[in-house]
Parts: C-alpha cells; sequence; structure tokens
C-alpha cells in the first residue's frame, strides 16, 4: 500500500530547504507552490487573494501571475507592507500582469467574489491574531465566497492545530505534504474539505502516515485504548499548549503494547507499536 505522508513544520522545512540547495531556486518553489493550488481548484469568477508577509504571501502572489496568465484577473488584499524577497517578485510581476491591488478596508467582507484565498499565515504561525491580521481573518469569515486556504488555515498551528481564531475555509490545499496540525485539536472544526499538492519534494524524514478515514475502525478493535481528544487531555491530566498528543500516544503505545486511538469528530491520531497514523472525513 503506497501512504501519502503526514510531516512536521520542521521536517517541511527542511525538506523545502534540502529541495531548493539541490534542484530549485526558492522562487521556483514558490511557483511550483502556487502551481499546486491552481491545479487543485476550478478558478470561476472573480478571485480575491488575501496576502500577509511571509512566503505563505508570496505563495499568493505567485497564484495571482499564474491566474492573470489564465485569463482571470485577481484582486489583491494585503495586510502588511513587508514581503519575503520572493513575495516582492511575484506581488510586482502580478501587478504588472494587471492584478488589482484593494485595501483591505474596502473589503466588505469580500463581498461580491466568488473565491477569496486565504495567504495570510503559514504552517510556521503559533500564537495569538491581532490588527489587521484579525481583521481580515474575520472578513473573510463573514463572506458569502468560496473560500481555500493555501498551505493551512491562517491562524492554525501547523504542528498542534491550536487555534483560538482562523480562517474557516471551504478547501485546504496543503503543499508538499499533510501537516500533523492539520488533524489535531482545533483544526478539524476549521476545516471543509482538503487535498494535498503533490510538488515533488523528497522529505528529509518520513515521520508519519495517512490512512482512509474509513479504515478508522480496523484500529478501533479488540484491546485498543480509545478517547476523544477531550477525554485524553483530561484523563492525563494536560493541555494541548503544554502537550504533544503524538507524542504521548506512541509512548502509550510501546509502554502498554497496544494501540490507541485519539479522536475529534472529524478526525483522529493513531498509535499501533509500529506506526503512527492519521486520518480525517474531510479529505478528498
Amino acid at each position: 500500500m503506497n501512504f501519502q505522508h503526514v510531516v512536521s513544520v520542521d521536517n517541511m522545512r527542511k525538506s523545502d530547504a534540502a529541495a531548493i540547495a539541490k534542484h530549485f531556486t526558492s522562487a521556483e518553489l514558490m511557483h511550483k507552490a502556487a502551481m499546486g493550488i491552481f491545479n487543485a481548484v476550478k478558478f470561476i469568477g472573480k478571485v480575491a487573494i488575501v496576502c500577509g508577509k511571509g512566503n505563505n504571501g508570496g505563495d499568493g502572489y505567485a497564484l495571482a501571475c499564474i491566474l492573470c496568465k489564465n485569463g482571470i484577473t485577481p484582486a489583491i488584499y494585503r495586510v502588511s507592507d513587508s514581503f519575503s524577497n520572493d513575495g516582492l517578485y511575484y506581488y510586482k510581476t502580478a501587478i504588472s500582469l494587471g492584478a488589482m491591488e484593494q485595501p483591505l478596508s474596502t473589503a466588505q467582507n469580500f463581498t461580491g467574489y466568488d473565491i477569496v484565498v486565504d495567504c495570510l499565515l503559514g504552517t510556521g504561525f503559533s500564537g495569538s491574531v491581532d490588527g489587521k491580521m484579525l481583521e481580515a481573518i474575520e472578513q473573510i469569515n463573514s463572506s458569502n465566497a468560496y473560500i481555500i486556504s493555501a498551505d493551512i488555515n491562517s491562524g492554525i498551528n501547523g504542528d498542534t492545530g491550536i487555534a483560538d481564531i482562523a480562517v474557516n475555509s471551504d478547501l485546504t490545499v496543503s503543499i508538499g505534504a499533510f501537516k500533523t496540525g492539520l488533524f489535531l485539536n482545533d483544526a478539524a472544526y476549521y476545516i471543509g474539505s482538503m487535498v494535498n499538492a503533490d510538488i515533488r519534494i523528497e522529505l528529509i524524514n518520513e515521520e508519519y502516515k495517512l490512512i482512509d478515514y474509513s479504515l478508522l475502525h480496523m484500529f478501533e478493535g479488540y484491546n485498543s485504548e480509545i478517547m476523544t481528544t477531550e477525554e485524553f487531555f483530561s484523563r492525563y491530566g494536560c493541555s494541548p499548549k503544554n502537550c504533544s498528543i503524538v507524542q504521548c500516544i506512541a509512548r502509550l503505545s510501546a509502554d502498554e503494547r497496544k494501540t490507541f486511538v485519539v479522536k475529534t469528530e472529524h478526525s483522529a491520531v493513531i498509535a499501533d507499536l509500529k506506526y503512527i497514523y492519521f486520518c480525517a472525513d474531510y479529505i478528498r
């Protein structure tokens, strides 16, 4: 069986860096990420791309370039005057190709747009959002448009899935490989559906595996320890912010020699002595 991979943020970051060192420039990798998003979605109608200052925002500017070259002129909304180096390149290119820049103050919950692309915060985000970032997330969440999150829903921690507030997506397009935070804690309640855009990045480490959600019952059989996320934290006296579900159940499985399943209403993480698996009913 060929498994898709689930990885930590650090593993993905190092894998991206290795690919840049051996195979691509960083700008080429950003274009590949944007093309992965473009190929995952049927873009029609009016499109808004909401960008932050980092490489996630850069993916949005690169996507704007691709859309312009394919007959769709997007509107760009920026929440910061800062850019990553590659992001600045693609921003200038997108504007030269005809992409329209609009101030966030005029967004009006993105009324009139058919698609809004969330490129605000990437997988390395942790903490809380405020200021223009918070305003942008709130406006996206109030929109009637189809919402796409690039790589991860802005506001969700890429490793833990913790979020005080995050973008509610109709579709999240993970880039390279699924991140652990897309399955844990709060993430399941912000993601409508999810796909992975495989941009042919060789992983430094093969950490975790993805199984189809329909196979979850196979791990919930005889002698398995099955808990909800809330039951897990209550039983072991910890919280999402100070306890890694993944590391904890891997240790418990090894110590007690049985399978552990910790799940939300829509996702689960499983440790079964040999591997750690993730699954979710929102993966398509």
